[in-house]
């Protein structure tokens, strides 16, 4: 797709059954969120995941890898515009250390200026905990929040943890965590961000999208 190649969906069938592939079938997965006590922000993004520019709205999530010596959690932040993963952190515990973790990498991946960001999550109890809300309120960031047990609603997140484990995690067994956040981190940087193609991207990686647009604003300003 990169060379501008289109193939069809039945020559791929055919290249798939001479070779002896199959397609890898996606698990149901048992969501994490756990509705918090606080009161929930709105609604901003009512599914509507496209952003015009980087920075507009990010969304987040948090999902789950085994290992063996048991559970690491990942939470994550997601530019709309690019699908690029800006933040990330991961532990043992999923809590509100690690979604606020998560938001400062995405900041610091931006230089730190992103007031007037919008981060979309869910009404997890870690999203609507006073050190989230302290958090996004000290960057300038707005919290938006889809309902209980609509995985629709954060779409975006729901589909990038869908992809890690279908591309990368039920390939690959982690003996420890340590093993899982290194190979899981590099994962992100070394492939998810600079060299997966995304159809929303005009099959593009994230990085590379960002990338075009940027130089094709600067050259609008020039002209």
């Amino acid at each position: 797709m990169r060379q501008g190649w289109r193939v069809s969906v039945n020559t791929i069938a055919k290249l798939m059954a001479e070779l002896g592939l199959v397609a890898r079938k996606v698990r149901r997965r048992s969501g994490l969120t756990r509705p918090g006590k606080r009161p929930a922000s709105p609604d901003f993004v009512h599914r509507d995941f496209t952003a015009e520019e980087p920075d507009l709205v990010w969304c987040g999530d948090m999902t789950e890898i085994v290992t063996g010596e048991g559970k690491l959690y990942l939470a994550t932040v997601i530019d709309l515009f690019s699908r690029r993963l800006l933040g990330y952190a991961m532990g043992a515990r999923h809590d509100a250390d690690l979604v606020v973790a998560a938001l400062h990498m995405a900041a610091a991946t931006r230089s730190g200026d992103v007031r007037g960001v919008i981060f979309h999550g869910n009404r997890g109890s870690e999203y609507t905990s006073r050190r989230f809300r302290r958090a996004c309120r000290r960057l300038g960031v707005f919290r938006s929040m889809g309902r209980v047990g609509s995985c629709f609603d954060n779409a975006v997140s729901e589909a990038f943890n869908s992809v890690l484990k279908v591309e990368y995690v039920h390939r690959h067994t982690f003996t420890t965590r340590t093993e899982a956040r290194i190979r899981i981190a590099t994962w992100i940087t070394d492939f998810y961000n600079t060299r997966r193609l995304h159809s929303v991207c005009g099959f593009k990686s994230p990085i590379d999208y960002e990338h075009d647009y940027r130089a094709a604003l600067t050259e609008e300003l020039a002209a």
